[in-house]
């Protein structure tokens, strides 16, 4: 088997990529990293250059894996700032650098997509190994896997990466027959409290209503923008993701977005955008007109649990970071990372870092989770990953 690189995801055949076993993840799909590429979002400007990883066994392609060389740190969300302010202290460079993510979504999931024919344990050992070796080919300082699952961080630590730990927070579904069943299971107070924060909601006059990708008008896509425009430029961060590039993911993916939109006397003032798997919705996007009382938490957080119970989704992955979801029914949850740098200096020195990072997230983790707002008898039934 031959491991390359390509420069676009567009040089790989759509149907090939896709037919991989975790391209049904909606971040994974070819259509969602081209319409990236194709729009802008992911350019040499703003630091992102596609280096997607094929490895092909003549004409087959047996796994792919969606890859970047990064000039800078931003929008993976696994924060390395520190990393490289020491490397350029000690007179090194860390950027360039190789991760394999998903551009600006701090999504868990496969970060190897695998073709069923082959044995994954093989697959899953090349794209580890080679990665690593076109890394040191290139003379680049790093590789980064980000916000990978339990079986690509098993083969990542075989083949020399070390392992970072992170805490997001999500929700998961005991079969809850509806959203009142999930309130039922809080403690009495945060039960009250959200009862309240979504009673304001309606005393606004707002009206919430879930629209699908493909459902979506032009005027809904404009006003929805605009809300992702203002929002990023109010926190000073740069909305990369055009109007266009939104239009095309709502049609190319259909009913994996998910648009959960607020009304006034029927016009658009505020809304979140999100994607969804077979079992799992994500939280990605959210702006709005002006600000209301409670209308964050409405649309990022409580129309996306009544959709999950609706549908019969499992999970809900609101988003990075926001100790403040913990209240609102989401749990502290440990996601991973893999490393690996060249330079053994800093290697070892990252190292030493990551075991005492990990054994304080791992505390604080648990510690949040027994804090939570579940009954006791309800947090023993809840899912685990």
């Amino acid at each position: 088997m031959q491991l390359r690189a390509i420069p676009a995801i567009g040089e790989i055949d759509p149907r090939r990529w896709n037919a991989l076993q975790g391209a049904d993840n909606p971040f994974l799909r070819h259509e969602f990293l081209e319409a990236l590429e194709r729009h802008g979002a992911v350019s040499r400007e703003n630091g992102w250059v596609p280096y997607h990883l094929l490895l092909e066994d003549g004409e087959t392609l047996a796994a792919a894996a969606p890859a970047y060389i990064k000039g800078n740190s931003w929008g993976e969300f696994v924060f390395d700032f520190a990393w490289a302010h020491a490397y350029e202290r000690n007179g090194l460079e860390y950027y360039p650098k190789l991760i394999i993510a998903v551009p600006y979504s701090p999504v868990n999931g496969p970060r190897m997509l695998l073709n069923p024919d082959y044995p994954a344990e093989g697959l899953r050992h090349a794209l580890a190994d080679g990665a690593r070796q076109m890394a040191d080919a290139m003379e680049i300082s790093s590789v980064h896997w980000l916000f990978a699952r339990d079986a690509d961080m098993e083969i990542l630590e075989e083949a020399d990466y070390a392992r970072r730990e992170g805490c997001q927070y999500h929700w998961r579904n005991a079969g809850y027959a509806d959203f009142d069943d999930f309130l039922d299971g809080l403690s009495a107070k945060k039960r009250k409290n959200i009862r309240r924060e979504r009673r304001r909601v309606t005393e606004q006059g707002l009206a919430m209503r879930t629209v699908h990708g493909d459902e979506a008008s032009p005027a809904l896509w404009d006003a929805l923008h605009g809300f992702y425009e203002d929002t990023f430029h109010a926190h000073g961060n740069l909305p990369v993701i055009t109007r266009d590039c939104f239009v095309e993911l709502g049609e190319a993916l259909g009913d994996r977005v998910v648009l959960f939109v607020a009304e006034d006397s029927g016009e658009p003032v505020a809304g979140a955008i999100c994607l969804r798997s077979e079992d799992t919705l994500y939280g990605r996007y959210w702006g709005a007109a002006r600000d209301y009382d409670g209308l964050h938490f409405e649309a990022c957080y409580y129309q996306g649990i009544d959709y999950c119970i609706r549908h019969g989704l499992s999970r809900f992955e609101p988003g990075a970071q926001g100790e403040h979801k913990v209240a609102r029914g989401f749990l502290p949850v440990l996601t991973h990372s893999a490393h690996y740098l060249r330079d053994a200096q800093f290697r070892a020195a990252v190292d030493d870092f990551l075991e005492r990072e990990r054994a304080a997230v791992t505390q604080y983790a648990h510690e949040l989770t027994i804090e939570g707002p579940y009954r006791e008898e309800v947090l023993e039934r809840l899912p685990r990953d």
